[in-house]
C-alpha cells in the first residue's frame, strides 16, 4: 500500500491516474487492486499486488509521474478488516468514458480494548472461572461491535481492535461495552483513536494503534480514553455531561504521551537507563518531568519506567521459555532478585509461577 499526498486532489483525477496504472501494470508485474481518496485530507492510498516497492514506483512513474510519499507491505486480509474491501467499491458506477469515479476515504476510527492478562486471571480465579469470565466478556464485546457497525481486526494481544467509519458509533460502542462489563477482574481498558493506513510506521495503521496502546496504558480500569481527533469527530452529546469513565485527550497530551512512551520503547532494555537519563532524552528538568508525568499518567517517571519494563518482561515470557536471569537482563533490570521482587509486587505471583502457568 502506498500513500500520495496531493494538494487539491479530486476524485476524477485519481480515477484517471488509476486507469493509467491499469494500462501499464503488466509491464511491471503489478496488479492495481483499488484505491482510497480523501479530498478533504488531500491524500490517496493505493493497494497494489507488486513484486517490490521499486516496481510500484516505476509503474506510477511511467503511468502518470505521481511517485508515492511512502510504501509499506500489507496483508490483504488485514487491509480488508481495517478498510472493508480490497477491490473497488461494489456500488462504484462506471461512467460512459469507462472510468469508475468514487471518493472513499481511508481514515478509520480504531477502538482498542485491553483486557486482563489471562494467565494472571487464571492464577487469581482458577482456570474454569477465568475461562468463563473471558468468554462471557468476549461475547459482550463482539455483540456490541456488530450492533455499532464495528469490524473486528486480527489482534495478537489480550483484547480487541475494531475498525469504525464513524467516530460516534465507536464511542457509543465503547460506552455500551463499559456499561455491560461490570467485573473489575476483567481489567478492561478502552482507547479510541483515528488515523490513516500509512503514516510513519511500517505497519498498517501502526501510528494510530501505537498511540491507542499508550492511551490504554494510562487508562484506569473500566475507563475510556479518546484522542483529540476522535472527540472532534464524535457526537458532542457524548461529552455534554460528565459521562463516567470517558476522558478526551488534548493534542498537547498526545504529543507528551507519545514522547514519554517513545523514549521508553527505545531505552527499556538498557539497564543503565534511569530517571536522570530519562530527563536528558526528554529535554526536561527532573522536577518538570516528574510533574508532567504524574499529571498525565498518575505515575512518577521512576515507577512508569519500572512498570513498563515489567510489562515488557511478560511479553518476553510469552514469546519463549526464557530463564529468569535472561528475562531480568533483557528487560533492563539490574539483578534477578530485584526483578523477582518487583514482579511479585506488581502482579501478585513470582516470575517462575507465571512461566509455569504459560505451559
Amino acid at each position: 500500500m502506498d500513500v500520495h499526498i496531493v494538494p487539491g486532489v479530486k476524485a476524477r483525477a485519481v480515477a484517471e491516474a488509476h486507469h493509467k496504472d491499469l494500462l501499464h501494470q503488466d509491464e511491471f508485474e503489478c496488479k492495481c487492486m483499488t484505491y482510497w481518496i480523501d479530498e478533504e485530507r488531500e491524500n490517496v492510498f493505493c493497494l497494489i499486488d507488486a513484486p517490490s516497492k521499486e516496481a510500484v514506483e516505476e509503474l506510477h512513474g511511467k503511468a502518470h509521474g505521481l511517485i508515492p510519499n511512502r510504501i509499506i507491505e500489507v496483508s490483504p486480509d488485514l487491509v480488508s478488516s481495517f478498510l472493508g474491501r480490497i477491490y473497488d467499491p461494489e456500488d462504484a458506477a462506471t461512467g460512459s468514458d469507462g472510468l469508475k469515479v468514487f471518493a472513499d476515504p481511508s481514515f478509520r476510527i480504531l477502538l482498542m480494548i485491553e483486557m486482563a492478562d489471562p494467565v494472571l486471571l487464571q492464577y487469581k480465579l482458577g482456570r474454569d472461572k477465568a475461562y468463563e469470565l473471558l468468554n462471557y466478556n468476549n461475547n459482550i464485546i463482539r455483540s456490541n461491535l456488530a450492533r455499532h457497525s464495528g469490524t473486528e481486526v486480527e489482534y495478537g494481544g489480550t483484547g480487541f481492535i475494531a475498525s469504525f467509519v464513524s467516530a460516534s458509533k465507536a464511542v457509543s460502542c465503547a460506552l455500551a461495552i463499559q456499561k455491560e462489563i461490570q467485573q473489575d477482574e476483567a481489567g478492561i481498558k478502552i482507547a479510541i483513536n483515528g488515523g490513516e493506513p500509512v503514516e510513519k510506521s511500517n505497519n498498517l495503521f501502526g501510528d494510530t494503534l501505537q498511540l491507542a496502546a499508550y492511551m490504554c496504558a494510562i487508562t484506569g480500569n473500566r475507563q475510556i480514553m479518546v484522542s483529540a481527533a476522535v472527540r472532534g469527530l464524535a457526537s458532542k452529546d457524548h461529552f455534554q455531561t460528565k459521562t463516567s469513565g470517558l476522558t478526551a485527550m488534548t493534542p498537547q497530551d498526545e504529543v507528551l504521551l507519545a514522547s514519554l512512551f517513545g523514549k521508553l520503547e527505545e531505552k527499556w532494555q538498557e539497564a543503565e537507563f534511569d530517571v536522570e537519563d530519562y530527563c536528558k532524552v526528554m529535554a526536561m528538568s527532573k522536577s518538570q518531568l516528574y510533574r508532567k508525568t504524574v499529571q498525565l499518567t498518575g505515575l512518577s517517571p521512576n515507577i512508569l519506567l519500572k512498570e513498563f519494563r515489567l510489562e515488557k518482561a511478560k511479553e518476553l515470557m510469552r514469546k519463549k521459555p526464557y530463564s529468569i536471569s535472561q528475562i531480568t537482563f533483557d528487560s533492563g533490570f539490574s539483578s534477578p532478585s530485584y526483578f523477582t521482587k518487583c514482579f511479585k509486587k506488581k502482579f501478585g505471583l513470582l516470575p517462575m509461577a507465571y512461566l509455569e502457568l504459560l505451559q
